[in-house]
């Protein structure tokens, strides 16, 4: 094999690699972008809530957070803060409850 025969064959490895490379690229980004869209969630507040959920008032709502039944985070400072409830964590709770 001379030198002419071997520096085609060394460019069609390059080539192809560089296209195996790019198409392993793609892959990660294009799964990285599926986890990023999992991973959203979604919060209401107390009064959403009672819209998502028909037949439930605040008040219960609230008790549901302060006996520690659903997830929530508060905004704001000290007991003063808006309740923002995780929505998965509320239509679990309520899809448990009813069975």
């Amino acid at each position: 094999m001379n030198n002419e025969n071997k520096t085609d064959v060394l460019m069609q490895l390059i080539s192809v690699l560089t296209a195996m490379l790019n198409a392993e690229t793609q892959t990660k980004i294009q799964s990285s972008d599926k986890i990023e869209k999992e991973e959203e969630i979604e919060f209401l507040t107390v009064k959403d809530c009672t819209t998502v959920i028909k037949g439930i008032n605040e008040h219960t709502i609230r008790q549901l957070v302060a006996q520690g039944k659903i997830s929530y985070i508060r905004t704001g400072q000290g007991k003063r803060g808006k309740i923002l409830i995780n929505k998965a964590s509320l239509l679990a709770y309520c899809s448990n409850s009813s069975n």
